[in-house]
């Protein structure tokens, strides 16, 4: 059996430019999908696939994102006194330990920012997830990947079909045999060029990865856009360990623009019980 993934780092530094001017005081990843935080989704798929520990790779002006998963003292205090419920606030809520810090100093790319865990994360399996990636499914885009994981060991990334108009904004994969949801992964080329791509998989941010890539992120190459890989890191364990690309099964909206956090809270409202029906009511009205 594959040792158990138990860690899952969460890379929050971005700036967030695309949403300015929100994001100028806001972390990108404290903007609400209806009723809550980006973040929240990120954390929840973690907890329900078994993740223990969430490492948190933050920058300047992140603090609310440390804040949020903290006893809110004097909130709780005053709604205990007006005899309100807090089984709202209990999905932010942490257990001790369960939420650590660590700080990216500069802005050097994605690779470089799971890297800044490689202490955290010490020397066994690790998940990535990028929390303005929010997925959708049942069971959750993670969870499915550590079923998978558990089956076949290894380096797994998500994998979703793209049009290939769209292939040249994203890490693709090199495919090569198909087993099911599992594809062998041949290669991987991040952002090429229009109409160079090797296929229409793209990685839409969900990892499991063995703690060699943090050794293969030691030499601290630079790749496209000069900023240091995850992809190109990545790209060096195939031959050596078994690398594997997941199609999950559920949706995945990109909240990393401002259409995309529309679609989303549309589409997570739809989603909802309570707001879902009054939603429709105003679709049907325009």
């Amino acid at each position: 059996m594959p040792q158990r993934v138990r860690k899952a780092v969460f890379p929050v530094a971005g700036l967030g430019t695309r949403l300015l001017p929100a994001t100028k005081s806001i972390p990108k990843e404290m903007i609400t999908v209806v009723d809550r935080p980006l973040i929240q989704y990120a954390i929840d798929e973690a907890r329900e696939a078994g993740i223990e520990q969430m490492i948190f790779v933050t920058g300047r002006g992140k603090a609310a994102l440390d804040d949020y998963f903290d006893m809110g003292f004097e909130l709780e205090t005053t709604m205990k006194g007006r005899g309100k419920s807090l089984d709202a606030l209990a999905p932010s809520r942490s257990g001790f330990g369960e939420i650590v810090s660590v700080r990216q100093q500069q802005p050097l790319g994605l690779g470089h920012a799971v890297w800044c865990a490689r202490d955290i994360v010490g020397d066994e399996p690790f998940a990535v997830l990028l929390p303005d990636e929010l997925m959708f499914g049942q069971p959750n885009c993670l969870a499915q990947m550590v079923e998978a994981y558990e089956k076949v060991g290894g380096n797994i990334v998500a994998a979703l079909e793209v049009p290939e108009s769209e292939t040249h904004q994203y890490g693709v994969i090199d495919p090569g045999t198909t087993d099911g949801r599992l594809t062998e992964i041949r290669g991987l080329v991040e952002k090429p060029a229009p109409g160079t791509a090797p296929s229409n998989l793209m990685l839409p941010g969900r990892y499991i990865l063995q703690p060699d890539v943090m050794r293969a992120l030691d030499a601290q190459e630079t790749g496209a856009g000069g900023e240091i890989q995850l992809t190109d890191a990545i790209a060096k364990l195939i031959g050596n360990q078994p690398l594997y690309a997941y199609q999950f099964e559920g949706e995945r909206y990109d909240c990393g623009s401002a259409a995309g956090f529309v679609i989303a809270n549309l589409a997570m409202a739809l989603e909802r019980g309570d707001v879902g029906p009054k939603v429709r009511e105003f679709i049907a009205g325009l």
